[in-house]
This record gives structure tokens, sequence and C-alpha cells, in this order.
């Protein structure tokens, strides 16, 4: 029996925790949910709550060092999901979009850009757009289909 599949939920991905605790436990994942600071999961064997200390990017280090090959990455941090593609993991935003080695380099640059233009215009906003229902239904075709295929190896 292979080692069972671990999904690490960088905190900051927030709106799909509770579909990532229900699918996790269809298929026996494990969760490492890990944050800067405390805060409820659910009382159970596979999930378990990693609080790291609060210095710059501890917790994106945490999920990178412990990413690998029968890991799936739950993120929307562009660099993080570097990080991790690089140790082999599977990465996914909480919309389901997957960060694969021909997307990366693309969100990079992007974000790199978006960087600039909002340093250089005073006032301008932006983000993400609101969670959307469609976003919530992808996350969960997508988190099942990746956990499908690392159970078939």
């Amino acid at each position: 029996m292979s080692e069972p599949v671990t999904i690490l939920v960088d905190a900051d991905a927030g709106p799909v925790k509770e579909e990532i605790y229900r699918v996790a436990a269809r298929y026996g994942a494990h969760v490492r949910v890990v944050s800067n600071s405390p805060f409820r999961v659910p009382v159970s064997e596979r999930v378990k709550r990693v609080v790291v200390g609060d210095g710059f990017d501890a917790a994106d280090d945490w999920i990178a060092e412990n990413a690998g090959e029968r890991s799936v990455v739950v993120t929307a941090d562009i660099l993080l999901a570097e990080r991790c593609l690089e140790a082999g993991a599977t990465v996914l935003r909480h919309d389901g979009r997957e960060f694969d080695a021909a997307s990366i380099g693309n969100a990079i640059a992007t974000r790199a850009i978006m960087e600039d233009l909002r340093a250089g215009m005073e006032g301008v906003g932006g983000g993400p757009p609101p969670f959307s229902k469609a976003d919530r239904s992808n996350f969960l075709q997508a988190l099942d289909r990746v956990l499908v295929g690392l159970e078939r190896g």
C-alpha cells in the first residue's frame, strides 16, 4: 500500500477549506493546514493544524519543505506554487486552476508586471474577482481529479 496523499493548505487559500476536509476524508488523504496563527480545524486523525512562527514566509517555507510527489498544495501564492512544483507536488488554486510547469512562468511574469503597474499608479486597487459558486465547483472537480490520479499512480 502506498503512502497516503497529503494536502498542504496555505491557510490564506481560505474559501475551500471545508471542501478540502470532505474530499480528503473520502480518499483517506491527510491534510495539513499551515498558518502563522492557530484556528479551528476538524477533529480528525488525518487533519492537523501546523502553526509556524511569524517570520516572513514561514508558512510558505514549511509548505515548500514538506511538499513532494504525494502532495497536493492548495495556494494562490504564485511564488510558493513554483517552489512546490519544483519539489514534485501538484498545485491547485482555490478556484480549481492548476499551476504546472507550462503555466508557472507566465504566472510569475504576470505577477511581476502587475506589481510594477500597482507601484506606479497610486490608488489603483485590484485583486482577484469575488469567489463564486463556479469557482467552488471547479475546485472540487480539480481536487477530485488530482486525488484519483495520485491514487492510480
